[in-house]
Order: C-alpha cells, then structure tokens, then sequence
C-alpha cells in the first residue's frame, strides 16, 4: 500500500518511514527540509535498503500539494507531520504556528476529503493543558491552551473531527505523543534540530558534547518532588510503533468511529532533574547545568494513562529511560564526529 508521510524527513517522520518499509509499505516523503537535511533520506536507504519517494513541498503552499496528489493517486493512507512543534517558539511566533499548523492541514483534507483514505496524525499531550488528574486518560477534559502550539493541536483535532463527520469514507487517528526521545539503534537517524535545540533532550546532548556552554532549567519550585518539571518521555521507536498500529487499524477496517484518540507514552512521569540524572549514568557524563525561571506555556506535569493504546492497537512501549537517553548520547557523538 502506498502511505504518504508528510514531514517524513523530520524526527519522528524519519523514524515512522524507516518502520513502513520495514512492515512492506511503500513510502512517499514530503518535506521543506525546513528543520532537517536531504541526508535523512539517504540515512533512511541504509537502514532499510529501500530509497522512498521524495518531493520537497511546502504544505502551506495549496497549489503545489494539489498538484502533488494528481501525480500520485492513488493514496491509501498518510501520516501527517508536517507541522512546527516548539512550545516556546510558538509563544513568540503564533502566527508561524497557525499558518504552517493550521492552514496546511486544511489544505490537506481538502485534496483527501473525498477518498477512502485512512490518516494519522500528528497531536500532543498538550491538548490537555495542565490535566486535573494523572496520569491522563484519552476521556481528560480538553482545556485552554498553555500555548499557541498547543492551541493548534486542538483546532487541528477538532478539524479533522468536523470533516469526518460529512466525509464517511475519510478516516482518521490522532495520536496524543507526550515527550519523544532517543534516536534509532542504527545511530543513523536521531533527533537534529536545526539552531538551538527547543526540546530537553537534544539540549541536554549538545552541552554534554560541547556544543553547548550550559543547560538551562527553567525552574525549580513546581509542586512536584524535586521542583521541576514532570514529563513522559517516550523512546522515538516505540512511537514510529504506535503509528504503524495505529495505520493498521484503519486499513484493516478496524476503528470503530471516523475519528480516534490515543495517548502514546510511556505512563511514567520524570523530572527535569531525574532526566539529568539518567543521562548523565547513561552517558558517563556530568552535566553543567543552572536553574532559570519558569518558561511560558509549560505545565507542571504530564504523563500518560496508555491502557487504550494497549488494548486496542496492541501496542506496548519497550524502552526505558536511560535506553533512551543512551541512544540519544550516541546519536549525538556520532553525528558529532563527521
């Protein structure tokens, strides 16, 4: 079957293509290469053998994403990450983040609303705000956003929930990831934001390695057992898994509604501090770090109830913590030495 995957040159989508090739699908990419490099499709060819089909599209751009799916008809299914996802970024720019969020998934839906077609994509725990109780269920009241990134991923749910209801033949799967980390065990994908790292994890990695002077903590006095942060940080793997499952579901005629949600994580809060600390047994190193404030748009403390994903699509995560962050110290020495 032939699944497009938008953003496919990107963290996740890089790991999402190499785990559709390696299940037998074939795979077409397209991506800007705004936050990634061309290299990640010849990564993706060495791991699996197989060169997917690429195009570089903007998704923001109507006319070339129409004329795209003219070429190539027909899809039967797309997983959709084409989407900027920096929380404090979208503080500062939510303009960039509802146009390239929100207007590019609108056009998607208009050139796929009127296929059988099964679509996966791209959400956040950040749907729930800062939940009432923990860990969070799929059934967790939706709150205002802490953020406009956030924000976009409550229209763009609510978008696609509204088009499936008039469109019976478009059926979709949003995937509620909470905190992703770690690379491939191949070391030739990983995570490699493009400017200063907005995520804990690469930022952590860049100041072991040098790349960075210092890494900041942004606070210390959250309600929480050692005052930063708590978040479920979720090994990349283990959620290019949850997509394939979740893409089988659909192609298989399984869901029971047009439109589903699932949380994907690990069901396990960690610290800020307890991350550091994991990292630094993993890698061997110590870290130079130093609290700040809080940043806007963070909530105290995330994790996942995951029984529905496990139930349902049959899919458990594999990876622990320090797995993850072992692989992701890996990634980045390697990737540091060429």
């Amino acid at each position: 079957m032939k699944i497009l995957v938008t953003g496919g040159l990107g963290y996740i989508g890089s790991h999402v293509v190499v785990e559709l090739q390696e299940q037998g699908y074939e795979v077409i990419i397209i991506d800007n290469l705004s936050n990634t490099s061309i290299d990640v499709l010849d990564n993706i060819t060495s791991i699996t053998g197989i060169r997917p089909t690429f195009e570089k599209i903007d998704v923001r751009y109507k006319e070339a994403l129409h004329a795209f799916f003219k070429r190539h008809n027909p899809i039967e299914g797309i997983i959709h990450f084409a989407a900027s996802k920096a929380v404090g970024e979208s503080v500062n720019s939510p303009l960039l983040y509802y146009e390239n969020n929100v207007n590019a998934l609108v056009y998607l839906l208009q050139n796929i609303q009127n296929n059988d077609i099964s679509l996966i994509f791209s959400s956040s725990c950040t749907v729930y705000g800062q939940a009432e109780q923990l860990p969070v269920t799929e059934n967790a009241p939706i709150k205002p956003a802490e953020s406009p990134y956030g924000n976009t991923k409550q229209i763009g749910e609510e978008i696609i929930r509204d088009t499936c209801k008039v469109k019976p033949n478009l059926k979709a799967i949003a995937l509620r990831y909470f905190n992703p980390i770690g690379a491939h065990q191949s070391a030739k994908i990983g995570e490699l934001p493009i400017g200063v790292p907005q995520n804990l994890v690469p930022y952590i990695t860049q100041t072991a390695i040098g790349l960075r002077k210092q890494l900041s903590v942004y606070g210390n006095d959250y309600p929480t057992r050692d005052g930063t942060a708590i978040r479920d940080y979720i090994h990349v793997v283990d959620l290019a898994k949850a997509h394939v499952a979740a893409l089988s579901r659909l192609l298989n005629k399984k869901a029971k509604e047009n439109f589903e949600v699932f949380n994907v994580g690990t069901g396990t809060g960690s610290t800020v501090m307890e991350v550091i600390t994991a990292f630094e047994k993993a890698s061997g190193v110590t870290l130079n770090y130093r609290i700040v404030d809080r940043r806007a748009g963070d909530v105290v403390e995330a994790y996942a109830q995951t029984d529905k994903a496990r139930n349902i699509l049959g899919w458990t995560p594999k990876y622990s913590l320090e797995e993850s962050l072992a692989s992701s110290w890996k990634w980045e020495k390697i990737v540091r030495e060429k």
